[in-house]
């Protein structure tokens, strides 16, 4: 059996049995006692009201753009990967807590620094993971340097959530620390949240928003410089639906198939999370004559199955038409696709350089190892 059957059988089949996830013990000493919504049992948040910040998104899109147009009229190069990170980050912390944060606000090394310094901890292999009575030891001191940056979480969602619960301003915009705080205490929610609950879900949020979608724009651009064919049909559709004298609208999208395809086939070789939250077996179960003892941790290998020549014709080639006439999504449902998890949880011409640095970073995620700098050309008419 391949692994793209394997993995299917696993999820489509054995769903129940596996929706338990387990998360790597170095993530409880974030918030102790606390439940992450990535690693929460079922869907945490599946009956929650989406919050829309679409002006926001705009707002700072439009801010991104003015850049781009100044590095294009003076012809110089733009570090892309530090851009989108940056975008990413401001709409996360407004989407977030209301307001962008200064990196010194939160730690003298900055917001990001810390934010990715945790999810390289938590990423890397620690012997007491597997060698559970070498734990205590810390051989490798992650667990001394996880309780650092813990701390430093811990004090910033503190004072985050005080200065929620202490606003009298009954006219701004609600956020995600708003509607958490609803949450907290009543009798009609079906999970009890709590104080350390909203600083975990607030964390979860945080580092996911912070990194996936900016790691996924990253590596689109990249295939997108890389091969100047794909990038001319993404441009030709967008002149055909959107036209030259304005930028994309969110509306646009579902008309735009062909970067949607673009889309899948980035997700497919360059997975954001390369191995998925740890499922973990409720119960007893087989898979293809295995037997899985109840409470065993299951690690889903996403970057090969995205790369299974038995799935994928010329599965290392980025091929977008690929998807053409197919009914494959990025919700989950289609195993042979599954960048975000499964089920509920859910410019340039032709003279390029012949080579591009496809390196990536190992981590939770799998950023470029190396900073995608290029030279724009604004397009738009006005």
């Amino acid at each position: 059996m391949t692994l793209f059957l394997l993995v299917d059988h696993l999820l489509r089949l054995q769903s129940t049995s596996l929706m338990g996830k387990r998360a790597w013990p170095l993530l409880h000493m974030v918030l102790i006692g606390a439940t992450f919504v990535s690693c929460a049992p079922f869907n945490y948040l599946a009956t929650s009201k989406s919050i829309s910040f679409k002006s926001m998104r705009k707002e700072e899109l439009d801010l991104l753009i003015k850049f781009i147009q100044e590095a294009a009229h003076e012809h110089v190069a733009v570090d892309l990967s530090a851009k989108v990170s940056s975008l990413s980050a401001d709409m996360s912390c407004r989407l977030m807590f209301g307001k962008k944060y200064m990196d010194k606000e939160f730690d003298e090394r900055g917001f990001k620094s810390v934010i990715q310094e945790g999810m390289q901890l938590t990423a890397t292999p620690n012997l007491g993971d597997y060698i559970p009575y070498v734990a205590p030891l810390d051989l490798q001191g992650l667990t001394q340097r996880m309780k650092a940056v813990s701390k430093i979480f811990d004090a910033f969602l503190e004072k985050t959530i005080d200065e929620h619960v202490q606003s009298k301003d009954e006219n701004k915009t609600k956020d995600f620390v708003d509607v958490m705080l609803g949450f907290m205490g009543s009798e009609e929610s079906e999970y009890g949240i709590e104080r350390p609950n909203i600083k975990a879900i607030i964390l979860d949020m945080l580092a996911a928003s912070l990194d996936t979608s900016a790691t996924a724009i990253d590596w689109m651009l990249t295939e997108l410089i890389k091969h100047p064919r794909i990038m001319k049909k993404v441009q030709k559709e967008l002149e055909n639906v959107v036209s030259l004298e304005r930028m994309v609208d969110e509306s646009d999208l579902d008309s735009l198939e062909y970067l949607d395809m673009v889309v899948k086939e980035t997700m497919r070789l360059h997975p954001v999370a390369p191995l998925l939250i740890p499922h973990e077996s409720l119960e007893d179960c087989t898979i293809n004559d295995y037997h899985i003892p109840r409470k065993s941790r299951l690690l889903i290998n996403v970057w090969a199955i995205g790369r299974d020549p038995s799935v994928w014709t010329e599965p290392d080639k980025f091929n977008p038409e690929r998807f053409v006439g197919s009914n494959i999504d990025l919700r989950g449902h289609d195993f042979e696709l599954i960048p975000f998890g499964s089920g509920e949880e859910a410019l340039p011409n032709d003279m390029l350089p012949t080579e591009l640095d496809m390196t990536e970073e190992f981590g939770l995620t799998t950023p470029r190892a190396k900073h995608l700098l290029a030279i724009p050309t604004y397009r738009l008419h006005k």
